[in-house]
């Protein structure tokens, strides 16, 4: 199968392209500086910031092979701290990388698929996108309108025979928590007190979460079944129950649980 992949420089990306790649899979992924290139994946300079360059990549590989069989929406980027301190520059960035970047390559991928006759998306989400976390709302926020956009999605593109696929993984060991742009000012850990507490919890969790390999291996499956479930959390069982208990508990139980968590 021929596979887009944005965001393939590290982490998430690096692990599915490296993976499908020996699967047998024509691997294509877009980058921005990569420097370390695996051997096989055909890679594309492309800023998911930039509309014409998500046009771009996406043409060269419909120029190249003719379809796109798989695309995966990997590309994204962190922003972190209290919400109140957290500039709306900041916000519109983490909604314009995350969100928009998504929207702009399936601005073009999706009327490939439809006229090809079918395809598959996988888009990523992020446990995140099923519940607010404290200082990472501009995250979350960003996680949440993949979430609704996805969901409309699959209803509209049925009839043409794309499955779209969304991804909600949970806390895993990659670059993204040293890359994550944290709210530095002083006065937000003043007025915060719990700020500094929460942020070193998050970091823990990440730093010690699962390998991108482990995600890579459940990609890799899913691209290969015929009729994939709409959504899979991947995460370890903890993380999964906690998803189950905000369906299930009251909204306030489920805040102080999660407030607890985090140390508020």
């Amino acid at each position: 199968m021929v596979i887009l992949i944005t965001g393939i420089t590290s982490g998430f990306g690096r692990a599915m392209a490296e993976r499908l790649c020996a699967d047998g899979h024509r691997v294509y992924g877009t980058h921005r500086k990569a420097t370390d290139l695996l051997p096989g994946v055909t890679y594309i300079r492309a800023d998911a910031q930039r509309a014409e360059d998500c046009e771009a990549a996406v043409k060269q590989v419909l120029d190249t092979e003719g379809r796109i069989d798989v695309f995966i929406n990997n590309a994204g980027m962190g922003i972190g701290g209290p919400l109140e301190f957290s500039s709306l520059e900041d916000a519109e960035r983490q909604m314009d990388v995350n969100w928009m970047g998504m929207v702009r390559f399936l601005h073009s991928v999706l009327p490939a698929m439809r006229a090809q006759g079918g395809g598959k998306i996988i888009c990523f989400s992020s446990i995140g996108g099923l519940m607010g976390l404290p200082f990472q709302g501009l995250y979350s926020a960003s996680k949440f309108a993949i979430e609704g956009y996805c969901e409309a999605l699959r209803l509209e593109t049925k009839a043409f025979g794309i499955q779209v696929v969304v991804i909600e993984p949970g806390d895993f060991a990659t670059a993204f928590t040293a890359q994550r742009k944290s709210v530095a000012d002083p006065a937000a850990y003043e007025v915060y007190t719990s700020y500094a507490k929460s942020l070193a919890s998050i970091e823990k969790d990440e730093t010690t979460g699962l390998k991108p390999e482990f995600l890579a291996r459940k990609i890799s499956r899913i691209v290969r079944m015929r009729r994939p479930r709409y959504h899979y959390i991947i995460s370890t069982l903890e993380q999964r129950l906690s998803v189950t208990l905000k369906k299930i508990l009251p909204p306030s139980w489920f805040a102080a649980i999660l407030g607890s968590y985090y140390k508020l």
